[in-house]
């Protein structure tokens, strides 16, 4: 699978072919224990299971990752979740913003199976990490659905709500950064109410200290499901 960023070098935007062979996804990846059983209990109105091992680290097909803005779907329980996605290209670290997509109602029955069968949206721009490394704890990671005609505030908290990439690709690979091939999301912060499907998703990842936003906005069609 090959994804194309947009990095920004000298204030010029420069188009970056990244080959992704291996996609793991971080879950139940935050600092705090309170948070963490938040999230857990938030699952299990919908009959999640709690986790094995906090955190816990999802294989995904990277024929599930994409960067188009349109995504099809089976059935009409599925929600985005947003995270940053984090890779190598050459021996340097960058960040970029991704949707664990998930199917809510096979969540139940299986975390593993629910996050496989949806697609994951991948934004179009990364950043180096090194430039974001020094303030990672103030970058906001935030995401809107649409409800009734209106864009609603689904998800908003700063990335010190989470481990840090480094932290999580240690506790995994060995290594504080993925090796050659591999790109890891990085956990998601909890939803505002109850999380819900939505026709829309727009995610952001937003850096106060340089002014600037990764961004990224997918419609959902949901396909009927057939018996």
């Amino acid at each position: 699978m090959e994804l194309v960023f947009n990095i920004c070098q000298d204030k010029t935007a420069v188009p970056t072919k990244v080959a992704i062979e291996h996609c793991i996804v971080a879950g139940w990846a935050g600092r705090d224990a309170a948070q963490i059983q938040a999230h857990i209990d938030e699952l299990a109105l919908l009959g999640v299971a709690p986790p094995s091992a906090v955190p816990l680290y999802y294989r995904v097909a990277i024929n599930q990752l994409t960067q188009d803005t349109s995504v099809q779907v089976v059935g009409g329980d599925t929600s985005g979740e947003a995270e940053v996605l984090y890779f190598v290209v050459g021996d340097e670290p960058f960040v970029s913003l991704a949707s664990d997509h998930t199917d809510r109602r096979l969540e139940s029955h299986s975390v593993a199976l629910s996050k496989q069968v949806c697609i994951k949206p991948v934004a179009s721009e990364a950043w180096r990490f090194a430039e974001v490394e020094p303030h990672w704890d103030q970058l906001i990671l935030r995401s809107w659905i649409e409800e009734d005609g209106s864009q609603v505030l689904y998800q908003e908290d700063t990335l010190a709500a989470l481990l840090p990439p480094r932290e999580l690709a240690g506790k995994h690979f060995g290594s504080d950064v993925p090796p050659q091939g591999y790109a890891m999301m990085c956990g998601t912060v909890p939803v505002i109410g109850d999380i819900r499907p939505s026709t829309a998703f727009t995610m952001e990842l937003a850096d106060p200290v340089l002014r600037r936003s990764l961004t990224h906005r997918y419609t959902v069609q949901s396909l009927a499901m057939v018996s």
